[in-house]
């Protein structure tokens, strides 16, 4: 059962809350705030930013490097790259070669020069002038210029040719040079070896040659030693068995 005071007072309520009309006012348009045109504007300069830096291409060693126009984005244009002053250039590894004179070498030339060089080859002496111009004179003294190949024998060794007194010959000139170099390394000829290991002084190791029993004449102990310039001279292929 309702209460009736409770249903008056709301009917009375009702009447008195009649809503009031009042006449509608025209709102003016609004305008677009300045704060929020500033904040759409600075997030598309972000946005060109990003997009520039990803275009772009990475630096450089080397500090400022210019782009020709042709590679730059936009033709005509030249874009600058600033380096950091630590960045390190990148290492680059050079690789070393040693040359060498080998017997196939010597012997193709042919020359009295290489067949000097192939004695040395052969006891492991230092290929230097002076080495070299000691050898010439040498074997200038024993065979002469013209003819140093006589006999396949150019300082006239006994050992391993056959011969005991310097007359004997070889098959070819590269076992000359072989049995040269072993014959002045036997330990019968020391100071000419270490001579020739120094490879300082053509007249240091002519005189060991002197002073030795190489020569029963030791060479006049250089009063048949001759130090003129020496010649350039080619044997046959068939003295170097080619």
């Amino acid at each position: 059962m309702q209460d009736a005071r409770t249903g008056g007072r709301r009917a009375a309520r009702r009447k008195v809350a009649t809503p009031v009309t009042h006449p509608r006012r025209e709102t003016p348009p609004r305008s677009r705030s300045p704060r929020r045109s500033l904040a759409a504007a600075a997030v598309l300069s972000v946005l060109g930013l990003l997009a520039g830096l990803a275009v772009a291409p990475l630096p450089q060693p080397g500090g400022t490097l210019p782009l020709a126009a042709a590679d730059a984005p936009h033709h005509g244009d030249v874009q600058e790259l600033d380096v950091a002053s630590d960045v390190a250039a990148p290492v680059v590894s050079h690789e070393s070669y040693v040359a060498t004179t080998g017997e196939q070498t010597l012997v193709a030339g042919g020359t009295n020069v290489d067949w000097a060089k192939l004695v040395l080859v052969e006891g492991d002496w230092p290929i230097t002038e002076e080495n070299i111009t000691f050898m010439m004179r040498w074997m200038r003294q024993e065979n002469g210029a013209d003819n140093w190949w006589n006999r396949n024998n150019p300082l006239n060794n006994g050992q391993g040719s056959g011969g005991g007194s310097g007359l004997g010959s070889y098959p070819t000139l590269v076992e000359a040079a072989y049995y040269a170099a072993e014959n002045l390394q036997s330990g019968r000829y020391p100071e000419v070896d270490a001579a020739l290991a120094r490879g300082d002084s053509a007249d240091a190791t002519a005189q060991a040659i002197w002073a030795s029993m190489w020569a029963a004449s030791h060479y006049g102990y250089g009063t048949h030693w001759s130090s003129r310039p020496y010649e350039v001279i080619e044997a046959p292929p068939s003295a170097w068995g080619r």
